[in-house]
């Protein structure tokens, strides 16, 4: 059987996306724990908070006491609490954000290493007589690699709505909670 001339070996490509596979199931782990360890946090500080104004609550005699003491100190403490879970989500979800665009970053330039080392070493050993072929894959392959931009750039806005959503979301539940 004739050795091919284009020595192309899946395997490292293979490699390197189970590479980033494993990274990114990483972060999401990371994040998922982070977020589960931050939830566990505001359910038990709830809890002792709840507790605390029930006990408080109780000891009240005069309703319009009771109603003002809910109003000044239990919504008051409550949204704080609510923007402090806010913040500290926002901050694990966007440092989770800026790994996973690294990852695909990352992977981007992978790809495209390794396409222009294809790209090279095919045009380098054409046979005699190819040339017409060889610019035609040549413009093929700079169009290609001006697709590499192309998705490396949707990906990045991609990336950008990402964050401004959850902006814009923390934005909009601090916004409701001081109306």
């Amino acid at each position: 059987m004739a050795k091919s001339p284009f020595d192309v070996n899946p395997l490292p490509g293979q490699e390197k996306l189970m590479k980033a596979t494993k990274e990114a199931n990483a972060v999401a782990m990371d994040s998922a724990q982070a977020i589960n360890q931050i939830n566990q946090q505001a359910a038990q500080e709830l809890a002792t908070l709840v507790q605390k104004r029930v006990a408080e609550l109780m000891k009240t005699q005069d309703p319009r006491s009771a109603f003002d003491y809910v109003h000044a100190e239990v919504l008051q403490d409550a949204a704080k609490e609510v923007s402090q879970y806010h913040q500290k989500l926002l901050k694990v979800l966007n440092q989770g954000n800026k790994e996973l665009a690294d990852i695909a970053e990352s992977m981007i330039e992978e790809s495209k290493a390794d396409l222009i080392h294809f790209v090279n070493h095919a045009t380098n050993n054409a046979p005699a007589g190819s040339e017409a072929y060889v610019s035609v894959f040549k413009t093929s392959f700079n169009t290609a690699l001006q697709n590499f931009e192309l998705i490396r750039a949707a990906m990045a806005d991609s990336f950008s709505n990402f964050e401004k959503s959850v902006e814009g979301v923390a934005k909009h539940s601090n916004g409701k909670k001081s109306s």
